[in-house]
């Protein structure tokens, strides 16, 4: 029999700035990374305001991390010093593998209008934060989205596995592979449209680290009610039923990994094991050696 998981720890955003000022909502990041392990930082940005949003991301490295941008509205330009571009448009993803440095921008395409997105943080294996890094951009429609009679997931990564009886629109590919696997953390990160009154049932790995954003609506966990700009971190159990009891659809992030449980030493855009392998990452940077 699977075990429902219940909400452990319920954290409400805190408003905070980024980049060169860039206004956003974050819900890792402020301390206790231990907890959230693998994940080490999750920022929503998310305002109509120029000005909270068009200075931008310039130039800044990255060193012992992975980080993921998705964007629900507008238009951002990442480049990096392997000459890699990408423009990120509504829908799109960006899956950045820092390992040993890179050095990148993420600039706003836009003077107006909706600026609205997520970045998150999932922290490298010791034996990883050293590798060669990446860069891979994923549009919208290279992004799997499956519907049910109950809900729309959009499959970022890991695999989605459905219900015989979900009704969904890919039958024939139960698990439903995300955009992006083969991450040694086994990330897994869908978006979530569920309908009013209707209810999600999503089976997950024992072992993973399980939190649930809701970034528009309500949803329920178990007794606990969580609301938008609240995150939910789950306690242990296999299977995640999420009730939406409201008379309006409900959009939330589910977000898994496998926890890393190795030591955390981190400094800005630095995240390493021990305070000398940082401070061996700002001599790089400070020295032109980060992206040899």
């Amino acid at each position: 029999m699977m075990k429902q998981r219940n909400v452990a720890h319920i954290i409400t955003g805190r408003p905070a700035s980024d980049g060169a000022g860039v206004k956003l909502t974050r819900l890792i990041g402020n301390g206790g990374l231990k907890a959230f392990d693998p994940f080490l930082m999750l920022d929503e940005f998310n305002s109509d305001n120029a000005d909270d949003y068009i200075a931008g991301f310039p130039s800044h490295p990255h060193r012992g991390f992975e980080t993921v941008t998705y964007m629900l509205e507008g238009n951002m330009l990442h480049r990096d010093h392997m000459d890699n571009e990408g423009l990120l448009q509504s829908g799109d993803v960006q899956w950045m593998t820092a390992a040993r440095g890179i050095i990148h921008s993420e600039m706003p395409q836009q003077v107006e209008g909706k600026m609205r997105g997520f970045q998150l943080w999932i922290n490298l294996p010791a034996a990883e934060k050293m590798n060669d890094p990446h860069y891979k951009d994923i549009k919208s429609k290279d992004i799997p989205v499956v519907e049910t009679k109950n809900a729309t997931v959009k499959v970022i990564a890991g695999e989605l596995t459905l219900p015989d009886d979900a009704n969904h629109n890919a039958s024939s590919q139960n698990p439903i592979q995300g955009a992006v696997s083969g991450i040694s953390t086994a990330p897994i990160y869908l978006d979530v449209a569920l309908k009013a009154g209707e209810q999600f049932n999503l089976p997950v790995p024992a072992e993973h680290a399980v939190m649930v954003y809701v970034y528009e609506g309500s949803v329920t966990l178990g007794d606990k009610h969580i609301n938008a700009q609240q995150m939910a971190q789950t306690g242990n159990g296999d299977q995640l039923t999420i009730d939406n009891p409201t008379q309006h659809s409900s959009h939330f992030l589910v977000l898994a990994g496998k926890p890393l449980n190795e030591p955390i030493a981190n400094w800005g855009p630095f995240v390493m094991n021990t305070p000398e392998q940082i401070e061996q990452a700002v001599s790089d940077y400070r020295n032109g050696r980060l992206t040899e």
